[in-house]
């Protein structure tokens, strides 16, 4: 076609007339509208999928975007927010196709919320500090024809996520522990009850209250201003580079795991750690 663009080709019989549709990288919001548009229309792949069938590909995004955020990777975290904005506008699209609603439809909808929402700035309410303000969005919540302050969570939150954000919308509503001292008096207790659990070999009862146990060690560290998913995901990250030093140097030795015993492994993991010092 002699067309000075990148451009998508069609394989046929999807688009017979022409050999290629030419588009060019835009940072318009509406020509990226109209991108995902055409691929909707275009291409077999994107024209079969559905809100189902592509919800996962939406949270690993999330997680990815995230990822990138903690290695402080900028240029990475731009890409990763552009997959992030992919979905948000493919899921819209496939809405509108349905006539359940549209891109604009989102815009309008998380704009008129956070007005709402934010009376603080766009109407006469005084507040005195950020306390006041996670305050008022709770009550706000409520008023909006919520039953419960924990209404919202996604269920499907990881656990150690989904305590703390119970935690903190409790805690803005003044349920909570005055300082964390006290919350640590409450982590030994649970400590306590879980080591009777597990001397009493009842494992449904060990399980339950390792779970009192855990959240109440999210607890403390969200009074401490630690983020516990955060935390857990740096301990893993540290945990997987400190165990592939082990499988490498045994790997230089000409040895695997299984030819390894638990002292040598121990000696090489406490080298991965000192080296990380």
């Amino acid at each position: 076609m002699g067309c000075n663009c990148y451009s998508f080709r069609i394989p046929l019989p999807y688009h017979k007339n022409i050999s290629a549709i030419c588009m060019t990288p835009s940072n318009k919001f509406e020509d990226f509208v109209e991108l995902i548009s055409v691929l909707r229309r275009e291409c077999p792949w994107d024209r079969k999928q559905t809100h189902h069938s592509i919800k996962e590909n939406l949270i690993e995004e999330a997680y990815e975007a995230v990822e990138a955020i903690e290695d402080e990777d900028y240029d990475d975290l731009s890409k990763e927010l552009g997959d992030l904005l992919l979905h948000v506008v493919f899921h819209s699209k496939m809405a509108a196709e349905n006539d359940h609603f549209t891109i604009d439809d989102v815009i309008y909808r998380i704009s008129e919320k956070l007005i709402r929402r934010h009376p603080h700035v766009f109407d006469n309410v005084d507040v005195e500090n950020e306390k006041e303000v996670a305050s008022n969005w709770e009550t706000i919540k409520l008023s909006e024809g919520r039953e419960s302050i924990l209404d919202g969570i996604p269920g499907h939150l990881p656990g150690l996520i989904k305590a703390q954000r119970m935690q903190q919308k409790a805690a803005n509503v003044g349920f909570d522990w005055h300082k964390w001292e006290l919350a640590w008096e409450k982590l030994n207790e649970e400590i306590d009850e879980w080591r009777e659990a597990v001397e009493s070999q009842d494992a449904e009862k060990r399980a339950d209250e390792f779970g009192d146990l855990l959240f109440s060690l999210v607890n403390v560290g969200r009074l401490l201003d630690l983020n516990a998913e955060d935390s857990i995901r740096k301990t893993n990250k540290k945990f997987e580079s400190r165990f592939r030093y082990i499988e490498k140097e045994l790997k230089s030795r000409n040895k695997s795991l299984n030819d390894s015993n638990l002292e040598e492994m121990d000696e090489l993991w406490n080298e991965a750690k000192n080296k990380s010092n």
